[in-house]
């Protein structure tokens, strides 16, 4: 049987980290928006999955430590709570993330891609909590180093999945390509997060009166297009960036449901 060609679409690994891509923040912000527009439904689905899994996993775990209070006030049943969540719950986040990816290249996707990528878990698990650690320690040593490989590693988990790469050299090739171009995907995420700041200001004006119900169902309302916006975003800035392969047949159907070929 003849082997299904394979569509490349937007950068390489090779020339991100040689820094031969470049972005326009007003343009990828508009894209993301639009996508949002159609998408939205998918990625928060997905997102509500991801945490109710993680909800489920917290207090299952907190359960054998004593209780979430006990487990919260102790700073080592903290940590262990939050490396067991990171673990179990990011090889499903990852499936958000790939949806982003692929709404960036005009296909359409369906929650339950958040299992798709079971497979490579392990190797999901381990980047997430390396690059999780990584970040707390740059935020202990006075916050600018944590602030800047939060960006700078903010796409290492798809290349685990669509590059198919280890998590040590998903973090050197995340590292090493953003590092081109930190500002404009910092002045991206920055502008995203202060939409949410903006988005929860009723709430904190509305306090505890009888306009606070009213002010939390605004702000998770803003929510439901901030959230898949975030992804969608990155999902352009992984495109542009190193771009992504996949099946010619894939690309055809415009649907990527629970499987991917690369």
């Amino acid at each position: 049987m003849e082997k299904d060609p394979v569509v490349k679409v937007g950068g390489s690994v090779e020339e991100a980290i040689q820094g031969q891509y470049s972005l326009d923040v007003v343009a990828i912000l508009k894209e993301a928006w639009q996508i949002t527009l159609k998408s939205r439904m998918a990625i928060n689905l997905g997102l509500l999955t991801c945490l109710i899994i993680g909800m489920l996993v917290s207090m299952l775990v907190s359960s054998q430590l004593g209780g979430i209070e006990v487990a919260i006030q102790d700073q080592q049943s903290a940590t262990l709570l939050n490396i067991i969540v990171t673990l179990v719950v990011y090889p499903f986040v990852v499936g958000v993330e790939m949806m982003g990816i692929f709404h960036s290249v005009g296909l359409k996707t369906r929650p339950q891609l958040v299992f798709a990528f079971l497979k490579r878990g392990s190797w999901v698990a381990v980047s997430a909590l390396l690059t999780s650690t990584l970040v707390t320690i740059g935020l202990t040593l006075f916050y600018l180093p944590g602030i800047f490989l939060a960006v700078a590693l903010s796409l290492a988990l798809p290349l685990v999945v669509e590059k198919q790469m280890s998590p040590l050299k998903a973090i050197s090739v995340s590292l090493r390509a953003t590092r081109f171009q930190w500002f404009k995907i910092f002045s991206l995420y920055v502008t995203l997060a202060l939409a949410t700041v903006v988005a929860a200001l009723p709430i904190a004006a509305a306090g505890g009166s009888e306009l606070g119900f009213i002010a939390i169902a605004l702000f998770l309302f803003c929510l439901a297009y901030i959230a898949p916006m975030f992804y969608n975003v990155k999902g352009i800035l992984y495109r542009e960036i190193f771009g992504l392969q996949m099946s010619a047949s894939g690309a055809q159907s415009n649907t990527i449901t629970d499987t991917f070929s690369a």
